[in-house]
C-alpha cells in the first residue's frame, strides 16, 4: 500500500512538472509568435499590433497582419506541431533515437509527390492547393512502403539500422526522380519548387491553412489516445506480444499516421528536416520517457523550433530572407552528429 503511495505521489510530481514546463513552452511561443508579428519588411511596434489584433488599426496594418503574416505564423505553428509529433512517433514505433521523417527519406518521397502536383497544376494558389496534401501523402506514402517493406525482416520485424540504410538509399532514388521532373518545369514553377525544397515559407494565405488544419486536428488526438502503445514498443516486440498487443499492426497503424501527418506538414511548410529529430529528444529530457507526457512537449517544442527559425530567418538577414529550413539544418545538422556519436557510446 505504501508503494503504490508513493507511486501516485511520483506520478503527481511528474504531472505538475510537465503542466510547468507545457505553461513555459507555451509563454516562450506566446513571446515568439509576438515578436514574428512585429517583424518583417514593414515593422510594426507591438502597441500596433496588439490594437490591430483587436480591430482598431488601419487597413494597412490589417491587410499586412491578417493577410500576410498570420497565415504564415499559422502554418509554422501547425506544421511544427506535425513534425514533432511524427518524430516522436517514429522514434517510438522502431525504437531508433535516429529515427526522423526527413532521415528515414518520407519527407523526400512527399516532395516528389509536390513536383508531380506542380507539373500537372503549374501553381499552388485557389482552392486547388487543398489537394497539394493529398499529393505529398501519396508520395511519402509510396516512399514508406518501399522502404518498410525492403527493412521488414519476417522474423524480427522492422530492423532500426536497416531502416535508417535503407530510407537512405531510397531517398536518394527518389531525390533523382524529383530533380529529373523539376528540370521539366517552368522558371517561375521551378524557382518555387526550389524555395519550398529549402524549406521556406514565404507567400502562404488562407488556403494553405485549411488545407493544412484538418490533418492537424484528426491526427494528432488519434496518435496521442494510443501513447500506450508506444510505450509498449519502446519496452520491446516479446513484451508487447506477452501483453496481448499486436504489434505488426499497431507498428504499421501508428506508421501510418506519422507518415500522414509529416507528409502533410512538409507539404505545406516545405523540405523541412531535422525537427522530428529534435523535438522528441528535448521532450524526453524535459518530461520523460513516457509519451503521455513527452507527445505534448515534442508538439510544443517544433511548434517553437519552427516559428522561431522562420522568424529569425525573416528579421535577422534582411533584406534577403533566410528558409526557415536552412536556419532549422544548421542546428539540427550538428545535433544529429551529437546523437549519432553519442549512440555509438
Amino acid at each position: 500500500m505504501g508503494i503504490y503511495k508513493d507511486m501516485q505521489r511520483l506520478e503527481k510530481k511528474r504531472g505538475q512538472k510537465v503542466l510547468f514546463i507545457s505553461l513555459t513552452l507555451l509563454l516562450f511561443a506566446v513571446g515568439v509568435v509576438t515578436i514574428s508579428l512585429n517583424t518583417g519588411s514593414i515593422s510594426l511596434p507591438p502597441l500596433t499590433v496588439w490594437k490591430t489584433l483587436l480591430g482598431q488599426g488601419t487597413s494597412e496594418n490589417s491587410m499586412i497582419l491578417f493577410e500576410y503574416r498570420m497565415p504564415r505564423i499559422i502554418v509554422t505553428m501547425l506544421a511544427g506541431i506535425g513534425l514533432g509529433i511524427s518524430g516522436a512517433v517514429f522514434q517510438g514505433a522502431t525504437r531508433n533515437a535516429l529515427a526522423d521523417p526527413g532521415i528515414l527519406g518520407i519527407n523526400t518521397g512527399a516532395a516528389f509527390g509536390l513536383i508531380v502536383f506542380v507539373s500537372f497544376f503549374r501553381t499552388m494558389e485557389g482552392p486547388v492547393a487543398l489537394f497539394i496534401p493529398l499529393f505529398t501523402f501519396l508520395g511519402g506514402t509510396l516512399t514508406a512502403l518501399i522502404i518498410f517493406v525492403i527493412a521488414y525482416d519476417r522474423h524480427r520485424g522492422l530492423i532500426p539500422v536497416r531502416l535508417i540504410l535503407v530510407g537512405i538509399a531510397v531517398a536518394a532514388g527518389v531525390s533523382a526522380a524529383t530533380l529529373l521532373l523539376s528540370l521539366k518545369l517552368d522558371e517561375d514553377t521551378y524557382a518555387f519548387t526550389a524555395r519550398w525544397l529549402a524549406g521556406s515559407v514565404w507567400g502562404r494565405d488562407w488556403i494553405h491553412v485549411l488545407a493544412l488544419l484538418p490533418w492537424i486536428a484528426i491526427l494528432v488526438p488519434l496518435i496521442y489516445r494510443r501513447f500506450k502503445t508506444l510505450d509498449i514498443f519502446v519496452l520491446g516486440d516479446e513484451i508487447a506480444y506477452s501483453v496481448g498487443s499486436h504489434v505488426t499492426r499497431e507498428r504499421l497503424l501508428m506508421l501510418g499516421m506519422a507518415v500522414a501527418l509529416s507528409c502533410a506538414s512538409v507539404s505545406v511548410a516545405g523540405g523541412i528536416g531535422f525537427i522530428g529529430l529534435i523535438a522528441p529528444h528535448i521532450a524526453k529530457r524535459l518530461a520523460g520517457p513516457q509519451h503521455r507526457y513527452s507527445l505534448p512537449v515534442a508538439a510544443l517544442i517544433g511548434l517553437v523550433i519552427l516559428v522561431t527559425a522562420d522568424t529569425v530567418g525573416r528579421s535577422i538577414f534582411r533584406p534577403n530572407a533566410i528558409p526557415a529550413g536552412v536556419v532549422v539544418a544548421a542546428i539540427g545538422g550538428p545535433y544529429f552528429l551529437y546523437l549519432l556519436f553519442k549512440t555509438k557510446d
